[in-house]
């Protein structure tokens, strides 16, 4: 095996690259106008009529291929020896260089866009404890109204009578609708499927994920029916070019809130009652207990079954994953990893209030 220039060059452009994405990180203002609201839109759209159409996951078919073929180079390495070692590390890296490139030139320069906050016109501020109740009284009131619309009695469970296909439909509407009063929240090109890996997706403890190199939004669909709408409008989110986990949870929310359909309102409390909660029971465990027990028993069967579903795929491996991906959020201007996702309560507030409805 003989060395290749252009793979030296592109293993050398490696370093390049993470360099600018360090100068992207400090020029947010730049990256709104001329990449999430420029280029973009473009990309995302010419993506999605590319691999839309397609009835599976392409981007999974290609991360299948791409782990196997991984698997076989490691054999033959270990095989041979680990000879021509040097050349095949570097050919390695220079695959891993155009990956980059392509991931933030795809999607991931939304990353390091101005705060949702901003696009939105909310005035952020670290809010009360007092804040964080009145909101949650209020998702609970909204919570158990929806619910009790649809069962008729406060102890029994929600019950989605909708296809995987369904949802993926309805998911659509909301989005039309929201496009009313939010305008940068529009949605063309509609493109959502479920992943071909949802039972490997359920054993590393993830509802859904956007492939940035396919821009396939992807859902679980293994999940429960009534965290399928939000989970759905989450991954939507990061199609229009929202990465942030917890702002593509509050557009995700918002979605489905707007949504004509009951069992999306549901769904839409429901995420946004389980965050809030969250948040209350890290500040107030006494306050959290108050108010789980003015909660419909049926809402309570319905997280506890969510609870459930989890619980069986647990795995020794699966807080090794969570932890690779708590770095990888930290390295996409994410500072707080994972908790990022319960960051939404700031927004949640933000609109509940914007909107007078607390």
């Amino acid at each position: 095996m003989k060395w290749n220039k252009n793979y030296i060059f592109l293993a050398l452009l490696l370093p390049v690259q993470m360099l600018l994405m360090h100068l992207a990180e400090n020029n947010p203002a730049v990256i709104e106008k001329y990449y999430s609201n420029g280029m973009y839109p473009y990309i995302s759209i010419l993506l999605r009529r590319l691999f839309g159409w397609i009835p599976y996951s392409v981007g999974d078919v290609f991360l299948a291929i791409f782990v196997l073929l991984f698997l076989r180079s490691l054999y033959l390495l270990i095989k041979t020896k680990f000879k021509n070692f040097l050349i095949k590390t570097t050919n390695f890296v220079a695959f891993l260089s155009i990956l980059y490139f392509c991931f933030y030139l795809f999607w991931g320069l939304n990353y390091y866009r101005e705060p949702l906050a901003k696009n939105l016109g909310y005035q952020q501020k670290k809010y009360t404890t007092e804040q964080l109740q009145k909101s949650t009284e209020y998702i609970i009131s909204q919570l158990n109204n929806y619910h009790l619309k649809i069962t008729k009695n406060d102890t029994i469970q929600v019950k989605s009578p909708y296809s995987t296909e369904d949802l993926y439909k309805i998911s659509l509407k909301g989005y039309k609708n929201l496009e009313n009063d939010f305008p940068q929240l529009k949605y063309k090109v509609p493109s959502i499927k479920s992943s071909l890996m949802s039972t490997l997706q359920s054993y590393n403890g993830t509802s859904g994920y956007l492939n940035p190199l396919t821009g396939e939004a992807q859902v679980n669909d293994r999940i429960s029916k009534t965290s399928f709408p939000t989970t759905a409008c989450h991954e939507i989110a990061h199609q229009i070019g929202f990465a942030a986990e917890n702002e593509a949870n509050f557009v995700g929310f918002l979605a489905a809130n707007y949504n004509d359909d009951i069992y999306f309102k549901y769904a839409s409390y429901r995420m946004a009652f389980g965050y809030s909660i969250s948040e209350i029971r890290k500040r107030n465990p006494e306050l959290s207990a108050q108010l789980w027990r003015t909660v419909n028993k049926g809402v309570i069967k319905d997280f506890n079954a969510s609870y459930g579903f989890w619980q069986q795929y647990k795995n020794p491996f699966e807080p090794l994953l969570k932890k690779g991906y708590n770095a990888y959020l930290k390295a996409n201007k994410q500072a707080k990893g994972t908790d990022s996702y319960n960051y939404v309560v700031d927004l949640l507030i933000s609109y509940l209030e914007d909107s007078k409805q607390i």
